[in-house]
């Protein structure tokens, strides 16, 4: 609104309210718009929460789920130490059991002999 305009809605204003009225219609007016504008901003920032928070519970849900496939990957990995390991002790364990005997004999074959 420019010059020509605004002058016409000011006489417009003026023929319709009064010179006693219009002062207190322009502060309604202004209420009007400042409640207006307040409520916009509000709304705005209950939808730019409301973002930031979908944000954060997407960033949350991500980390679980990376932490929760880390956890299962290092599951997995001990499982398969753990096999291998017993393995190698069931391979390894009648030798072991075999040479213990025979250092068993060695020391205790003097003592029975003795006995």
């Amino acid at each position: 609104m420019f010059g020509g305009e605004f002058f016409f809605i000011l006489l417009i204003a003026f023929l319709l309210f009064g010179s006693k009225n219009l002062p207190e219609v322009v502060k309604g007016y202004a209420k009007i718009v400042a409640t207006l504008k307040n409520a916009t901003n509000e709304i705005k920032n209950e939808i730019q929460n409301s973002v930031d928070v979908k944000e954060l519970d997407a960033s949350v849900k991500q980390i679980t789920h990376s932490l929760t496939q880390e956890v299962e990957e290092v599951k997995s990995t001990v499982a398969a130490s753990s096999a291998s390991i017993e393995n190698n002790i069931l391979k390894e364990a009648p030798s072991v059991v075999t040479q213990i005997n025979e250092d068993i004999e060695e020391v205790t074959g003097p003592i029975k002999r003795k006995m």
